[in-house]
């Protein structure tokens, strides 16, 4: 009634082709609040079930990808706890060598079998496992105060050291085989 006509031609908006450029984005730039709003999650699902089972295959995944890296040896997927270059080196520095520690597990338990029997020569086996404890105990000492010499000097002075004492301590008590991380050089090798 009152206003201008409107044409069929107008009614239409022309949408205008642009040739294609190389290396350009070729596209216009979305709304920022269109972004925004596909970006947009409820602080609390509301279909908590589903949200229970993907956490759960997430966590599940993670499990997993962190097994194989402790199989494997990958740094990417390890635990914090053995993740980095320092605890790399210890654990190889633990591994070249033979350590009476992770004898005494077996050790102990074949003297506990032989306990069940009385015998006189059962309360100098008690003492030798006691000896052989101490003797462990001293070897491990003794192996990390080298260790720690050495990643200093590979290192250097400002180096974190806290905590590997007892990483390497704990792995020179553990049985070769069961190690987690597994073991990645031989014995008699050099560490990374």
């Amino acid at each position: 009634m009152f206003g201008r006509k409107k044409d069929d031609e107008t009614a239409a908006p022309q949408v205008e082709e642009r040739a294609h450029r190389e290396g350009a984005k070729n596209r216009p730039t979305p709304k920022r609040r269109d972004q925004e709003a596909a970006r947009k999650r409820p602080l609390v699902q509301t279909d908590r079930k589903s949200a229970r089972a993907a956490d759960r295959a997430a966590r599940r995944e993670n499990a997993q990808r962190m097994r194989e890296a402790m199989m494997t040896g990958d740094e990417k997927h390890l635990p914090p706890r053995d993740k980095g270059p320092v605890r790399r080196f210890v654990r190889d520095s633990v591994d070249v060598r033979f350590n009476l520690g992770e004898w005494l597990l077996p050790l102990m338990l074949g003297v506990l079998v032989l306990s069940l029997f009385a015998a006189p020569w059962a309360t100098y086996a008690f003492l030798g496992v006691y000896l052989l404890i101490f003797i462990a105990i001293l070897d491990a000492v003794l192996l990390w105060r080298r260790t720690k010499k050495k990643i200093l000097e590979r290192f250097g002075a400002d180096t974190e050291t806290r905590g590997l004492a007892m990483y390497t301590v704990m792995r020179c008590f553990q049985i070769r085989r069961t190690r987690m991380p597994k073991p990645m050089v031989e014995r008699g090798g050099t560490p990374r």
